[in-house]
Formats: structure tokens, C-alpha cells, sequence
């Protein structure tokens, strides 16, 4: 199945698998929920949050974090050199990155923002992300995804 996300990825002949789930439209999380579809430990999947930097004009950017982790936003800010950072609205998240809530993907955004992931990801081999669309994930190497979306790594993670 092919996704903006996939079709970016293919694009930049970075290698990928594609998993389809099952998703449970009453599920508190769509993270949790592909963990648990896909029968994955959920410290290697990985969830794409949009967020608020800094006082006016508000830029975004995009967090990736563990599902079993939240993110840290004052740790962001201090990486991304924010006075604060925020979550964004979801009709922010949506409109900028073009995808629906739930499936927003790091990659093939309509305005692919800058990126910063939690530094956990560089001890999996592979992590699952969203492929841009609920019930679909994708999974690949940490590297690449770090090098494909320039992103930088960060203690970005508090457990909970």
C-alpha cells in the first residue's frame, strides 16, 4: 500500500516494511493500539507529535518519541533553542502536515518541518513509525530515518 510517506521514502530509495493493523477506533492511543495490533514491544514504536515553538510567530516542528514516553517540552525547547514549546492544536498538526491525526508521519509532509527525535530510538534496530494513515505503520533502521529527515537526537523522552 502506498502513502505519501512511502512514496517519499521510495523516492529517496530508503528501505522500508509496511504494516498493516487493525485499528480500534475507541483505543486512548493510536501508538499503543499498533503496538499491541502488531504485537510489538511498544518501547520500538515510535509516535510523530506536531508542536509549538517559542513565542510569536509560532513556528512547528515534529517530536518523535516512544509510545510508552512522553514528551519532555521543556527539553525540546531548550534543543530546539525555544524560550517554550507546546503541543500544536490538531488542526495545526493536520494542515501543516497534510495528514489526518492518528496517522501523521514524519515523512512526505506537505511542509516537512524540522524534526527532532528522543535519543531511545538510537538503540533499536528497527522502529515503527506511522506510514500516513491509521492501521498503517511502517518500520525501519533509526539511522535512516535520523538521516533522511535531518533530525536531531535529544533526550526528548520522560517515562510514564
Amino acid at each position: 500500500m502506498q502513502t505519501r510517506a512511502t512514496v517519499w521514502l521510495d523516492q529517496r530509495e530508503i528501505g522500508y516494511e509496511v504494516h498493516p493493523y487493525e485499528q480500534d477506533p475507541t483505543a486512548a492511543s493510536f501508538g499503543l493500539d499498533a503496538a499491541e495490533a502488531l504485537g510489538l514491544d511498544p518501547a520500538v514504536v515510535f509516535k510523530t507529535l506536531v508542536v509549538r515553538l517559542g513565542p510569536a510567530p509560532h513556528a512547528l516542528a515534529v517530536a518523535i518519541v516512544a509510545v510508552t514516553d512522553q514528551l519532555n517540552l521543556k527539553a525540546l525547547a531548550h534543543e530546539a533553542g525555544a524560550k517554550r514549546a507546546s503541543m500544536s492544536t490538531v488542526s495545526d498538526a493536520e494542515r501543516s502536515t497534510g495528514y489526518v491525526a492518528g496517522g501523521i508521519s514524519p515523512f512526505g509532509q506537505t511542509k516537512q518541518l524540522p524534526t527532532f527525535i528522543d535519543e531511545s530510538a538510537t538503540t533499536c534496530d528497527q522502529i515503527w513509525v506511522s506510514a500516513g494513515q491509521r492501521g498503517l505503520e511502517l518500520s525501519l533502521s533509526p539511522n535512516d530515518l535520523i538521516r533522511s529527515l535531518d533530525a536531531r537526537v535529544a533526550a526528548l523522552a520522560t517515562s510514564t
